[in-house]
């Protein structure tokens, strides 16, 4: 009886079951038409398809075969293989008025390099991409509850994703697959390791504040064609970027914000999303090598007016001192760009020091003068006084007869006692000549210790010039101080 029933049922079909089959497909088809679109809860406004599928709650689980719990029936059914390009050649719409949506979201995980000196902003991101393919759908309660298949990137189309300012080919390996949703959706997500350009405000330098954008955009499709959407909550996006981010170079991540806007193209416009990424260097790896020593150079010259200034040991410290400073000023030359529009305030710093330093040199060299010019008029006086004492000493010792001749002289005409008297006041005379040219040479000593003319105004010149150099440094310093902390960061 069953087998007379099974040949009726194929007389009735027309003699053959897969006709029976194909009756049964558009039933199919017209369920996976009738379905619901609902708004999404994100912020991005974008619309999800969802079939309905309650008038599946019939279905008896029976009667689906167990050979359809692969992917490979996934594929089949969607008919998604290399050879066939209807899913890769054009934008993956039914009608070429329909937009195609295409929600972004970028991720920092790390900042690999910025090149202050070539304006370069060097970060690793992640790329979040969805969209809609409206040629792909399925009834997963066919295929064992099967609502995503992973395959090959090069099976689907896929958005023409360019950033502005990138100025190198991408080093980072290209994501190999992506997911397909049931209902059409396609998620991409891919790492970059971008070299890109961004304008550095280096004044506050090294107490600066960058703020480097990434424009995401499509390289031939318009804004009618392809619109971009993403997420525009800036702490979500700040969060997510904390959480994700693991080396961050010398800089300290502080914000990123998204920036949805049209732009004008030569011919047409296109939908751009720019992420603005703000960082903070820090600052005090370039104090403890870069400031600190440049103090320490200027203490160092301060105490260097506590040497004397007769010999040359001070005017040698303080070229050294300044030869110091300059090696620090080329070392900061091989960091700050050229191009920068305003003069860095570090810069102004080192050259404001380099200057006090160098007209402390100069005042120093001044000094050493004038106390040379006085000592060589001294040494002159000194030598003029001392041959006019020689002088004297020789014409007392000439106008006075030796001893012996007086003795001689006065030997018969006077009688001993007078002899005797009149050679005790000829000691006496004689003795009060020494004493004279003692007294002369004594007063040519203390002349000669007393500072002259030029060597006291040396003194008064370097005592004023102290005064005026410790002033003028605490000011500048407070001034550069405060400018780099109150300066707004551009």
């Amino acid at each position: 009886m069953m087998l007379a029933g099974f040949l009726f049922l194929l007389l009735l079909t027309g003699g053959s079951p897969d006709r029976f089959l194909d009756q049964a497909e558009p039933s199919n088809v017209q369920q996976m038409s009738n379905y619901s679109v609902e708004e999404s809860g994100d912020t991005d406004n974008n619309t999800e398809v969802k079939p309905n599928f309650a008038d599946d709650e019939d279905l008896n689980s029976e009667e689906i075969s167990r050979e359809n719990c692969s992917y490979r029936k996934v594929l089949d059914y969607l008919n998604l293989n290399k050879n066939n390009d209807t899913y890769t050649i054009t934008r993956p719409v039914k009608d070429f008025n329909t937009t195609t949506r295409v929600h972004l979201q970028m991720a920092i995980y790390g900042v690999l390099d910025v090149r202050e000196r070539d304006q370069t902003f060097v970060p690793y991101v992640w790329i979040y991409m969805k969209w809609r393919n409206e040629h792909i759908r399925w009834r997963p309660l066919n295929y064992c509850g099967i609502e995503q298949v992973v395959v090959p990137t090069e099976l689907l189309w896929k958005p023409d994703l360019t950033i502005e300012e990138m100025t190198e080919k991408d080093k980072a390996p290209p994501s190999p697959y992506l997911t397909i949703d049931y209902n059409g959706y396609i998620t991409l997500r891919n790492d970059l390791m971008i070299v890109s350009t961004c304008k550095m405000q280096v004044y506050k330098f090294p107490f600066d504040i960058q703020s480097c954008n990434l424009s995401f955009k499509s390289a031939v499709y318009s804004d009618d064609e392809i619109m971009f959407e993403t997420i525009e909550d800036v702490f979500k996006n700040t969060e997510w970027t904390h959480q994700l981010m693991r080396t961050q170079y010398e800089w300290l991540f502080i914000s990123m914000t998204v920036n949805i806007k049209t732009v004008t193209d030569l011919i047409f416009n296109q939908s751009m999303i720019v992420y603005t990424i703000k960082m903070r260097r820090r600052s005090i790896l370039y104090i403890a090598n870069f400031l600190v020593p440049i103090m320490f150079f200027f203490c160092l010259d301060l105490a260097s007016f506590l040497i004397s200034d007769s010999g040359g040991e001070k005017l040698g410290f303080k070229v050294t001192v300044l030869l110091a400073v300059t090696v620090m000023q080329l070392l900061l030359n091989e960091i700050l760009p050229s191009s920068s529009d305003r003069v860095p305030l570090i810069a102004v710093f080192c050259i404001g020091m380099f200057g006090l330093m160098m007209l402390s040199l100069l005042e120093t060299i001044l000094v050493m003068h004038l106390m040379e010019k006085d000592s060589a008029s001294q040494d002159d006086e000194a030598e003029m006084k001392k041959w006019t004492h020689c002088a004297c000493v020789c014409d007392v010792s000439a106008d006075e007869p030796p001893s012996e001749l007086l003795s001689v002289a006065r030997e018969g005409n006077s009688s001993q006692l007078t002899d005797e008297s009149n050679a005790l006041e000829k000691v006496s005379d004689e003795l009060r000549e020494v004493e004279k040219t003692l007294l002369l040479l004594l007063n040519s000593r203390k002349e000669d210790g007393k500072p002259g003319y030029w060597t006291r105004v040396a003194k008064t010149i370097n005592k004023v010039f102290f005064i005026f150099y410790v002033t003028v440094t605490s000011l500048f310093l407070v001034v550069i101080f405060l400018i780099w902390n109150y300066a707004p960061d551009e």
